[in-house]
């Protein structure tokens, strides 16, 4: 995300990476989640949703509506999402707090299928660069969904975040 764009002062004072702006849950978002590497593996399916949910949208959108997610989805619990029939679809269909496109809900029902078998014979958190029927999940879904769990490290060197979050990946 930030690879040839400079850091630029915020106005706390501190570099960032650019593309978080001034909005304060996107900055909110860059200092606490962006780039942390991230090992649990609910955790892990939550986040590859949401960027499947983000594919032609901005991730600001899904910031902003990652609590009716949540909510709609069970807290991201793979179990129950996996039991979802047709008319907890439809309910979903409804809800103007998620992005109602039935291509990416059902892909989530179909996921957490996929999940509970991945994560019952190797750990879901192995298994991240297979691909064994994910919905919504090239490589730029992928490659954002790396940044975004601090398996890469996008943060600018001279973000104030880069040298923190490469410590945490080593450890």
């Amino acid at each position: 995300m930030c690879a040839d764009i400079p850091s630029s002062p915020h106005p706390d004072g501190r570099m960032r990476c650019p593309w978080p702006g001034t909005d304060p849950l996107y900055v909110a978002y860059h200092d606490e989640e962006w780039g942390v590497p991230e090992f649990d593996s609910r955790a892990l399916f939550e986040k590859l949703i949401l960027d499947g949910f983000q594919a032609g949208l901005s991730w600001i959108t899904i910031l902003r509506k990652r609590d009716a997610f949540r909510a709609a989805f069970a807290n991201f619990d793979p179990e129950k999402i996996a039991c979802f029939n047709a008319k907890k679809i439809a309910a979903l269909m409804n809800n103007p707090g998620i992005i109602r496109n039935r291509a990416k809900i059902e892909g989530t029902v179909v996921s957490a299928r996929v999940y509970l078998e991945i994560e019952a014979q190797e750990g879901f958190s192995y298994f991240l660069w297979k691909d064994r029927g994910f919905k919504f999940c090239g490589p730029t879904i992928v490659y954002a969904f790396c940044q975004a769990t601090g398996m890469v490290n996008d943060h600018l060197v001279s973000c104030w975040r880069h040298e923190s979050c490469a410590a945490l990946a080593q450890a």
